[in-house]
């Protein structure tokens, strides 16, 4: 999840998962997002790598084109692991925070 957390503070990051997942029944390509979030191609396409690699988005190649989507179960997941480990956080480690012996690996 730290990887999860760092892609996520990204205020950029965040206004363009704004973007998509606030318009699921659209696509969008590099300029079309470029243009709404007001910065350039380039920062966008390294915006949406980072976003990619944690599996938010979904790209999908149309000729020379590529158009991004978001991916709405892997959000949901990591949301599902976020409500999770917030509801751990306020419970006491039954292990001591000895994670090599919690059965979740996760304490």
């Amino acid at each position: 999840m730290t990887n999860v957390f760092k892609v996520l503070g990204d205020e950029t990051r965040g206004k363009i998962i704004k973007m998509l997942a606030s318009n699921a029944n659209e696509v969008f390509c590099v300029s079309d997002i470029a243009r709404k979030i007001g910065i350039s191609q380039p920062a966008v396409s390294q915006h949406l790598r980072v976003l990619k690699s944690i599996g938010l988005l979904y790209a999908n190649r149309k000729g020379c084109r590529v158009f991004y989507t978001i991916n709405l179960d892997v959000f949901q997941e990591y949301k599902n692991r976020m409500d999770e480990m917030f509801k751990k956080a306020f419970k006491k480690c039954p292990h001591e925070f000895s994670c090599n012996v919690c059965p979740h690996n996760k304490c």
